[in-house]
């Protein structure tokens, strides 16, 4: 599961990596949790990237309300397809989810450490993500956005079962606008070298945002054991 990431890149630095127009409203983003909205690149409707700024957590255009929203964060790779909420998106609707790097914790309930992981050099990377645009009866819009999640690969494994869709660069073209069938073979576990690093448990907390988020945790003896900072796949 994926429920907490950071996105502390520039806009310009967003706009360039993404081949997108910069988007006045981006802004670096250290705590980001399900509910709020965050940039996300997908085809307009003339076929061309762009940013648009949407709600995190999937609202399926046939759901009564958005509370389904707090179950849907995440989309599970298998069977995706078939799945009601996301066979429409998978067809159609399909997104990448510009981040830095993501938390997850592990430990036991109320002792929980957190961990931010990253790619080597905390380069700027892609999230295999869905959309959907929801609307209540006379009311406006609303889009949503989900990360599509896999099992872990060996690194996140040490401290999770599952981890979200690290697309490489090089494939985000073929994930916005290949046929489902050739898309969906891009969700796996990464392939490349992580960094795993203990941080503070200020970022356990939804009402925190900032820099602080990112902070190294502090040395204690009732902490879970840490995977070596610097894990590599």
């Amino acid at each position: 599961m994926c429920s907490r990431y950071f996105l502390d890149a520039d806009g310009n630095i967003i706009a360039y990596t993404f081949q997108v127009p910069v988007h006045d409203r981006i802004r670096k983003r250290f705590n980001i949790a399900p509910t709020q909205e965050a940039p996300v690149v997908r085809l307009s409707k003339d076929g061309a990237r762009e940013v648009a700024m949407l709600r995190w957590g999937l609202v399926p255009f046939w759901a009564k309300d958005l509370r389904v929203a707090t179950k849907m964060i995440n989309a599970r790779r298998e069977g995706v397809e078939a799945k009601p909420a996301f066979r429409e998106a998978i067809k159609q609707r399909r997104c990448v989810v510009p981040a830095t790097g993501f938390f997850e914790w592990q430990g036991e309930a109320g002792r929980k450490q957190p961990f931010a992981i990253t790619l080597q050099g905390r380069a700027l990377f892609a999230f295999a993500g869905l959309w959907e645009r929801w609307k209540a009866a006379g009311g406006e819009p609303v889009e949503t956005f989900t990360i599509v999640t896999t099992g872990a690969n060996e690194a996140v494994a040490r401290i999770h079962d599952r981890m979200p869709v690290i697309l490489p660069m090089d494939a985000v073209d073929t994930w916005l606008t290949a046929p489902p069938a050739e898309a969906c073979k891009l969700l796996k576990p990464y392939e490349g070298a992580l960094e795993l690093r203990a941080v503070g448990k200020y970022v356990s907390s939804v009402r925190n945002e900032g820099p602080e988020c990112l902070d190294d945790a502090e040395p204690s003896r009732d902490s879970p054991q840490a995977p070596r900072q610097g894990s590599l796949l």
